[in-house]
């Protein structure tokens, strides 16, 4: 088993034994099982699924930074919401904004443009998330 911690500025997410974690990291997706080799990386926006006895659980998260340790796995992120917690108005808001300043800084800086693509990201996985709730 291993220890799943997510905290977010705002608060503790989650705290709870699971099997297995799938993380998206800036060098792709992730996946945690016991006994990994430690490790430090920084999180992309995507899902967070995590197993616990067969049952799958998502999170959207986006920004942060996940470490590895003994079984323990720490993920420290900017934002962290299950399907739930997901206003789809105020996603669709939020994705619709991205979406125009995107578009009116694709001439501008490299940094400004991966900012903002980022913003993109987590606004579509969180209306992805969003959408598969029951």
């Amino acid at each position: 088993m291993l220890e799943l911690q997510i905290v977010t500025p705002e608060k503790l997410v989650l705290n709870q034994q699971v099997d297995s974690v799938t993380v998206p990291t800036a060098s792709g997706e992730v996946g945690i099982l016991p006994s990994h080799a430690p490790m430090v990386s920084a999180i992309r926006p995507g899902l967070l699924i995590y197993n616990v006895k067969g049952q799958t659980d998502k999170l959207a998260v986006s920004g942060g930074f996940l470490e590895v340790n003994a079984d323990r796995v720490a993920v420290l992120a900017d934002m962290a919401e299950t399907a739930e917690d997901i206003d789809i108005d105020a996603a669709r808001a939020a994705r619709d904004e991205a979406e125009k300043a995107f578009a009116a800084a694709a001439a501008g800086s490299l940094d400004e443009t991966e900012g903002l693509r980022d913003q993109l990201d987590a606004a579509n996985v969180r209306l992805q998330l969003a959408a598969g709730r029951s």
